[in-house]
């Protein structure tokens, strides 16, 4: 019998099957003797038959069993095991802030209440109060999955605390999810890069004021920009940076790839893209409508408050019914 050289190739390097590449290797020498026996020996030939099923029918369970252990290894190594969160303010001025800071709250609470790891990576802070772009690290194979849907440019309609004539406003804030992953699918050439340091801003005492621990990465080709500020060591931020440049750059080719390929698309919730308005929080009708499901929720308060797991669930309701 003969089986794929190079995946065999592969059982014998890799640690996950290198033992049971030596049984392997140890049935085939025995499946070999008794093949010799029942060629060399008619009278031997028949007792030898069953005995050489027997063997090949190991030796094929042993080789599917190798080869299903490395392709859930490729399955999990693909998986992402966090995600950058990004949130940046739209249209509206101070308001658009105040709520980009609202959503990002929303979804570290909702990941604390799970028991995922969050560190902020860089923070915008507008002159009133909120977030220009704020960027967080959430750590878990399960994060993805739960946040995979929320891309979009959310809206708020409100009436400001500062509005006089109680007229309610409509801000934006867009929100980008991008996966982490072990094995990344993009190289980047160190010749494409940018790199700044500066001083982290905020407190964090005297090393963050006087040490230029901040960290700026721009891949020239794409125009794209990290920023990194979260650790107190140039290294580590420079590492992170880097990391999460690698899940901008993923992100970007997933969404052009979306865009080529219009059946794709038809068989998601939304594009994917950051450009497409997903959801609207109404707090004069206390409601939370989802564009793409068409689905209300008369929750604001405590969805904000990080009570997400109503609306994860039905996302991937309607997405499981496409």
């Amino acid at each position: 019998m003969e089986h794929d050289q190079e995946k065999l190739e592969e059982f014998k390097t890799d640690h996950k099957t290198q033992y049971l590449y030596t049984v392997y290797v140890s049935e085939l020498q025995k499946l070999e003797e008794a093949q010799e026996l029942a060629d060399s020996d008619p009278e031997m030939a028949e007792l030898a038959k069953e005995e050489i099923e027997t063997l090949e029918k190991q030796l094929q369970n042993q080789f599917e069993e190798m080869d299903r252990i490395l392709e859930s290894a490729k399955v999990e190594e693909a998986k992402p095991f966090g995600v950058m969160l990004e949130v940046r303010a739209g249209a509206g001025g101070d308001e658009a802030a105040l709520f980009a800071e609202e959503l990002a709250q929303m979804y570290l609470a909702y990941a604390i209440n799970q028991g995922w790891q969050t560190t902020a990576e860089h923070k915008s802070v507008a002159t009133m109060g909120g977030y220009k772009e704020a960027a967080f690290e959430i750590l878990s194979p399960d994060v993805y999955d739960a946040f995979r849907y929320e891309t979009g440019v959310h809206r708020v309609q409100r009436i400001p605390s500062t509005e006089k004539q109680g007229r309610i406003h409509t801000s934006t804030a867009s929100v980008a999810v991008l996966p982490m992953r072990k094995k990344p699918t993009i190289v980047i050439d160190p010749g494409d890069i940018d790199m700044e340091f500066s001083r982290a801003g905020g407190a964090g005492g005297q090393n963050v004021n006087k040490v230029e621990t901040a960290v700026r990465v721009v891949h020239r080709p794409t125009g794209l920009d990290v920023r990194c500020e979260s650790d107190r060591s140039q290294l580590k931020n420079r590492e992170k940076a880097m990391s999460m440049l690698i899940a901008k750059l993923e992100a970007a080719f997933e969404e052009e790839q979306a865009q080529k390929h219009a059946d794709v698309r038809s068989n998601q919730i939304g594009t994917g893209d950051r450009s497409e308005k997903i959801r609207t929080y109404n707090f004069p009708q206390n409601r939370i409508t989802d564009h793409r499901i068409k689905e209300s929720w008369h929750t604001i308060e405590s969805t904000l408050g990080g009570d997400l797991q109503p609306i994860i669930d039905a996302l991937k309701k309607a997405q499981s019914e496409l």
